[in-house]
């Protein structure tokens, strides 16, 4: 007898396919990882785009000095517009915030740490801890106030934060007496944006009026103190038309000051200033006069009267 279509199938060709398992999912790593952002960090200024901001920031306020000596209105309006547009000072500040970072080279006191720390951390001095004026201050937290060793005064044409007293140092009231006056003075990144050559050293002139007698001090201190400690952008000194390392300090020694610790970088220039004497005002003229020719040169210029 013929066997039965089909009879040689087996019994589990008659049977419903069985359920496909899922396949296993990998470990999550955190519940973080597994939930939807609920807040959007601001995201850090790119180094080109900071450098953009502050150049551009620094252009505009130099025309408007100019706009301002020709009592030009309109031009003052124009420019005014232009750097509200790109943000003001805030966003200069901020800008200059992000060059602070530790990834951008961190804060330029770390430097001044490094060359006065050692000194300070072994010695007592006249009053307690050292007294700072510190010009165009962005932050309550550098190296300078982390180490103790400072009583500190923080101004800003803008301030940002408590502890930041929001004040024009070319219109700080003159110190009456030694107490009123400071042993140290910070100029980072400040003289620079000044738009004018002659502002420039009249700001240099100030920073004498402010700081406190050499007679004040001995011993490892008397080194360093009273001083100037001046940052500028390094094309500032080493690709200027009318300012060379040579003229700057001729400057410098025309009103007193002796340098006692420098330190050249790609970016920056770092200078600590050390007053000499109780001179205040310059003992001779620098006017704008061509150092370095070639298009290539900026026109950053300091001068004296």
């Amino acid at each position: 007898m013929a066997p039965k279509q089909g009879a040689g199938k087996s019994l589990a060709a008659g049977r419903p396919p069985m359920a496909t398992r899922p396949k296993k999912k990998g470990p999550v790593k955190n519940l973080a990882a597994g939930r939807p952002p609920t807040i959007t960090k601001p995201k850090s200024l790119a180094r080109k785009t900071t450098k953009l901001i502050i150049n551009k920031l620094h252009l505009l306020e130099k025309r408007k000095a100019q706009a301002v000596k020709k009592g030009d209105s309109a031009q003052i309006a124009a420019i005014e517009a232009e750097i509200e547009a790109l943000g003001g000072i805030e966003k200069y500040q901020e800008a200059s915030l992000q060059g602070q970072r530790h990834d951008r080279g961190g804060d330029s006191s770390h430097v001044l740490m490094e060359w006065v720390g050692p000194y300070l951390s072994s010695e007592v001095y006249k009053d307690g801890r050292l007294r700072m004026l510190e010009v165009g201050a962005l932050s309550t937290k550098n190296a300078c106030a982390q180490s103790n060793h400072f009583d500190i005064t923080r101004i800003d044409l803008n301030s940002q934060e408590p502890g930041i007293l929001q004040q024009d140092f070319m219109k700080r009231p003159l110190p009456k007496d030694q107490s009123e006056k400071f042993d140290i003075i910070s100029l980072s990144l400040v003289l620079n944006f000044v738009p004018d050559h002659k502002d420039r050293g009249k700001m240099l002139v100030r920073t004498t009026q402010f700081l406190t007698s050499p007679k004040q001090f001995s011993g490892t201190t008397a080194a360093f103190f009273p001083s100037l400690f001046l940052v500028l952008p390094a094309p500032c000194v080493t690709n200027s038309r009318y300012l060379d390392e040579e003229r700057l300090t001729a400057i410098m020694e025309s009103i007193g000051y002796q340098v006692v610790e420098s330190k050249t970088t790609q970016r920056l220039v770092y200078y600590l200033w050390k007053r000499t004497s109780d001179q205040v005002g310059n003992d001779k003229p620098f006017r704008k006069e061509e150092i370095r020719s070639g298009p290539t040169r900026n026109n950053f210029a300091i001068t004296m009267v």
